[in-house]
């Protein structure tokens, strides 16, 4: 059952709506590097640009929501930490942005022998995002249930930092990747892994409210 009502509920609506639109950005995100593993840059190059349309109607969410709590809705004292959070999520779709851009733009060479350690690096990323989804939603219904999966949250973040620097150490030890490839998968590999890491800062906003709220 729900904690709230009235305004408050058009926000967690606005606020579902908004994890809705950057999940689809990150799915558009993984089909892209999966496309240009593939070789299949005309897709990459679409898919960049559809991410980057998630973004910004992720960006305009964003921005509703924040209308809607400086009009009303919540107490003072909470409008603030619900900004911050629609600000972090949307930091998450803005970090798959930036890694499809450094993609497309630098065009590296496809490191044929980690293909499935990037792409299972994408994954992990997601993975977090995912579990910070229902961290966010139980917020409305259940603090101890949002606590929990703020803390899954981060354990799954650290994964995807250990798989990152797996594959880095991969692509810095390949004797067939150029010297020029390796700096830029490794920029790509980081960005990749900032999804992770905005989702896990997300997170940490979530556990806040949580325990604010359970007093």
């Amino acid at each position: 059952m729900s904690l709230f009502g009235g305004k408050e509920t058009d926000v967690f609506e606005a606020i579902d709506k908004h994890l809705d639109v950057v999940e689809n950005a990150l799915r558009a995100f993984r089909e892209l590097v999966g496309a240009y593993l593939d070789g299949d840059f005309n897709r990459a190059k679409e898919l960049e640009e559809e991410v980057s349309r998630f973004e910004t109607e992720a960006d305009g969410l964003r921005r509703s929501i924040e209308l809607m709590l400086y009009e009303g809705a919540f107490l003072p004292v909470s409008r603030g930490d619900y900004v911050r959070l629609s600000e972090l999520i949307d930091q998450v779709a803005d970090a798959a942005e930036s890694a499809s851009h450094t993609l497309i733009l630098a065009k590296p060479k496809v490191p044929t022998e980690v293909k499935g350690d990037i792409l299972g690096l994408v994954d992990s990323a997601i993975e977090t995002f995912k579990i910070l989804k229902e961290a966010v939603k139980a917020l409305n219904e259940d603090v101890d249930k949002a606590l929990e999966l703020a803390k899954k949250t981060e354990d799954a973040e650290e994964s995807a930092d250990k798989i990152e620097y797996d594959v880095k150490e991969k692509v810095f030890e390949s004797e067939t990747i150029t010297t020029y490839a390796k700096l830029i998968w490794n920029q790509v590999l980081t960005k990749i892994g900032d999804i992770a890491d905005r989702a896990e800062d997300a997170s940490d906003q979530v556990m806040l409210m949580a325990i604010k709220r359970r007093g």
